[in-house]
């Protein structure tokens, strides 16, 4: 089986694309900030499933981290390790602020985690994939990718238009490129970025085991957009066709 590469993978939906794809038989290379995090959760991994656990200890943020992590996927294999068949780009936070007054380098940090990271890890795996002729980049966006909510919502838009672009030029290579785009989904998300989402309603909220899992099944079957749930997928088809006055309406009472 192919080896996979996951950002962000202590945690929320990384973590659980982490255990599925162990699960089915994947070597892994967990990528994220906390070494001693992603030992234990490589650890456990390797115990449990038997496969291949590869730390790679990384701030997105940093280039110099993005590089080595970009490194990482160009490779072609040595015999010691295998060319990343898989790229998740999962890695991103809330800034949980408003953007007027706002702490400028916490936008500039998401913004390199969330969009820089991305267009440089997707440019060093699709060189190296193509040149095999196999392989799939899938990149976590969001359903916030179609409002007006702020630098979030724009940083999931350009990773959804990036992630068509991409799987226009793949086409015909041998690699795909989707784009993930869940609602609510029950991570450590909102509770790290320190958001009450006490009043949202039970039906609003997606477990991460089915996301994951729909993802990678959209992946397999060579789909571009991913969105889990009916529910969801019927919320997008409303933003796309609502006039972009209403959805600007709607963002002011986020």
């Amino acid at each position: 089986m192919a080896t996979a590469l996951i950002t962000g993978a202590s945690a929320g939906l990384g973590l659980e694309f982490a255990w599925q794809l162990a699960t089915a038989r994947h070597d892994l290379v967990l990528v994220a900030r906390d070494e001693a995090r992603l030992e234990q959760l490589a650890g456990q991994i390797r115990a449990a499933a038997g496969v291949h656990v590869q730390v790679l200890a990384a701030d997105l943020s940093v280039p110099d981290d993005v590089d080595r992590v970009a490194r990482r996927l160009a490779s072609a294999g040595d015999g010691q390790e295998r060319p990343v068949g898989l790229l998740v780009n999962n890695a991103g936070f809330a800034t949980h602020q408003r953007f007027v007054g706002g702490d400028l380098d916490v936008e500039v940090r998401a913004l390199d985690v969330m969009v820089r990271a991305v267009l440089v890890l997707s440019h060093a795996a699709a060189g190296q994939m193509t040149a095999r002729g196999r392989g799939a980049i899938l990149n976590v966006a969001s359903v916030a990718a179609l409002t007006a909510g702020g630098t979030y919502a724009a940083a999931k838009a350009w990773v959804r238009s990036f992630t068509e672009g991409l799987a226009v030029e793949l086409a015909g290579t041998g690699v795909s490129a989707t784009v993930l785009c869940p609602g609510f989904t029950h991570t450590e998300f909102h509770e790290r970025a320190d958001l009450d989402m006490s009043g949202l309603p039970d039906v609003a909220w997606l477990d991460a085991d089915r996301v994951v899992a729909t993802a990678l099944a959209d992946v397999r079957r060579g789909v571009v957009i991913s969105t889990p749930s009916a529910r969801y997928r019927a919320a997008s088809a409303l933003l796309r066709t609502l006039p972009r006055s209403a959805v600007r309406a709607i963002g002011k009472y986020r």
